[in-house]
């Protein structure tokens, strides 16, 4: 069926602050750490998404979209279209609300995403890329009684993920950089939407594999354009588009983009792991790969490390310095 296209919007101050509150009781303040790297022309913190319930962000904006919604809406559950990690914190946020949840993921998902639904009552309903992505940018919706959420437009995501923003500069009041990973995009729009309200001035840069650049290729051609996204081991960051509804918000947010190898992101995993014994999963490093990689990051630098949910198999050969395989 075709569903109904949601409108989003860039978050005010006024509702990532009502999010932060709704969210509070469930989610963990996360630590910013500094990492005490030797570099001489710059500082790299790193913010620690990965100590959430479920190892990764996506908690945050899945509670606050259901926690934007009344009872009634809720009444048949709750459905949402997602790589991995949305699916995770959706079927967290609806055991604690006591409803029923569908979770639509692709056959190649880590299997500790997909076990992680599982154990939490989720039912996983498989799908292929190409349905993921007509979800995704809400082509097509599935058949079903479930409430859909949109994981990347969805208003009450985004406003979620601005409570990442307001603990960045609570912590660090006036960093130089604010480095996020960027998928969908509705992580970047939410820390940025937050940095840009209360500290205009700090530089806020998306940061993505080369397997799949579409962000990178979007702002060169000053469109949303199709790029060819290879497969990796990196699940949650890189598709064959951005996603062109939120688009334009993002392009107003974000200072540019980074680009990373995949034998980069497995040294920030390693490193990751060296220093602060953090597991990270591809995409959850990738900012840290780009803080360290990227000449023009200099000064006072925070990495979102967004999630560390990635199958142990890949997770060894990463800490063996070998890219792990596509699969």
């Amino acid at each position: 069926m075709k569903p109904v296209r949601n409108q989003p919007r860039r978050p005010t101050l006024t509702e990532m602050t009502a999010a932060r509150e709704r969210i509070s009781p469930y989610v963990r303040r996360t630590p910013l750490i500094d990492l005490g790297l030797p570099l001489k022309d710059r500082r790299i913190f790193v913010k620690l998404e990965t100590l959430q319930p479920i190892g990764a962000f996506k908690l945050r904006p899945a509670l606050s979209a259901l926690l934007t919604r009344d009872r009634e809406a809720l009444a048949h559950g709750v459905a949402v279209s997602s790589s991995g990690n949305m699916a995770y914190g959706t079927a967290w946020a609806a055991r604690q609300l006591g409803i029923s949840m569908a979770a639509y993921m692709m056959t190649d998902a880590p299997l500790t995403k997909i076990e992680g639904v599982r154990k939490l009552g989720g039912d996983v309903r498989f799908i292929s890329g190409d349905t993921w992505w007509n979800y995704i940018t809400e082509e097509d919706a599935p058949e079903g009684p479930e409430l859909l959420i949109n994981p990347v437009t969805d208003n009450g995501v985004l406003a979620g993920n601005g409570s990442i923003g307001f603990e960045i500069l609570e912590d660090l009041p006036r960093p130089d950089w604010v480095l996020s990973p960027i998928g969908g995009g509705s992580l970047v729009t939410g820390v940025a939407s937050a940095i840009r309200a209360l500290q205009p001035g700090v530089r806020v840069l998306a940061c993505e594999g080369e397997h799949a650049a579409p962000a990178t290729a979007a702002l060169a051609a000053g469109k949303v354009v199709e790029v060819d996204a290879q497969n990796s081991f990196i699940k949650s960051i890189g598709g064959p588009t951005v996603v062109p509804a939120l688009w334009p918000i993002v392009r107003e947010l974000i200072d540019g983009t980074s680009v990373v190898t995949l034998a980069q992101v497995v040294e920030a995993m390693q490193l990751l792991y060296a220093k602060a014994k953090v597991v990270a999963e591809g995409a959850g490093a990738a900012s840290l790969a780009a803080a360290i990689n990227d000449p023009r990051v200099k000064g006072d630098v925070v990495c979102v490390i967004s999630g560390g949910n990635i199958d142990p198999v890949d997770y060894i050969s990463a800490l063996n310095g070998v890219v792990p395989a596509a699969r």
